[in-house]
């Protein structure tokens, strides 16, 4: 018996009109002062298919900040600059602890566990800096996302990259640390002024499933056909998004929702169906890991109803 397709813009209204009802949602962060003022009532969704479709509901047009989605795209970056040398700074495998752990970083001799983790986003991003001026690498950076999102309007949020560098005393403290092992090449204030701008860029839950399109496709946006990385380091790039993109929940949302991912603590989640569809969600109620609690739930959904997951037979 054949199955039907389930209509993706239905699947996605009705998720959509789901996750409004529910009175679960999490708790808004509240250690970067300017994300506590995020309304924990908010929810958006956005999934662009292989065709370019867009099924989007809730609040998917409202601009959030990405943070630490913004880390998957200074990856990209910098592996484009300097290939897999990259991984002799940082490593590959799920931290098991908090996103800033400095704990983890003295046991391993300052070399952070992945790249998506703050010690090691940070390292990338200094990696990406030791081409450029603090305002260049910054602009290639947000210059890279908007490419990818066909979006010139993406911008900096300003007032939370301020908040950030206000109150940004662990970060501050594992760059120091890692400054100390040699993993740091560039004057601490240049790599962090950097990395906070970055975790600062605002985007909608459409424009984040725009930009996340080329690891849903082999590396390549399939609507313009342009070549972004080549499709082995896009498979790599989603294999360390499985397994590091949700830090210490990071196997909680590979068993509930079956997708490479990556959160950020402003209530973000950017998900890839291979070959099948880029998703965003936005929801700033977090769990205790960190990452989006009604955006995990949503995920999960959503992969059962498309049956859409990595794991599926």
């Amino acid at each position: 018996m054949n199955r039907t397709t389930p209509n993706l813009d239905e699947v996605v209204r009705d998720i959509a009109a789901e996750m409004r009802a529910r009175t679960d949602r999490g708790e808004v962060a509240t250690y970067i002062p300017e994300l506590a003022r995020a309304d924990a009532n908010a929810f958006g969704i956005a999934v662009i298919d292989s065709d370019g479709h867009v099924a989007v509901g809730g609040d998917s047009e409202t601009p959030f900040s990405i943070q630490s989605i913004s880390k998957v795209f200074t990856l990209t970056l910098a592996l484009g600059m300097v290939g897999d040398r990259l991984w002799r700074r940082v490593g590959r495998e799920p931290s098991g602890s908090p996103f800033n752990s400095i704990v983890q970083l003295e046991r391993e001799h300052g070399i952070p566990r992945n790249p998506f983790i703050n010690a090691g986003a940070i390292a990338v991003t200094d990696l990406i800096l030791s081409r450029h001026q603090p305002r260049e690498a910054l602009g290639e950076i947000l210059r890279f996302m908007q490419f990818l999102a066909q979006d010139t309007s993406i911008i900096i949020d300003e007032e939370v990259a301020a908040s950030e560098l206000r109150t940004g005393f662990r970060n501050i403290a594992l760059a120091n640390y890692m400054k100390s092992f040699g993993v740091i090449d560039n004057p601490v204030d240049f790599t962090l002024g950097v990395y906070f701008h970055h975790c600062a860029i605002a985007m909608s839950c459409r424009q984040l499933a725009m930009a996340g399109r080329f690891l849903a496709h082999s590396g390549r946006n399939p609507t313009t056909g342009l070549s972004v990385v080549q499709p082995e380091r896009a498979l790599r790039i989603n294999a360390v998004m499985l397994t590091c993109g949700h830090y210490d929940g990071s196997g909680e949302f590979a068993y509930r929702v079956g997708l490479p991912g990556k959160s950020g603590v402003g209530g973000g989640i950017l998900a890839i169906a291979p070959g099948r569809a880029s998703i965003a969600v936005w929801s700033p109620g977090l769990d205790a890991a960190g990452n989006s609690h009604l955006g995990r739930i949503a995920l999960e959904l959503l992969t059962k109803r498309m049956g859409w997951s990595i794991f599926a037979g």
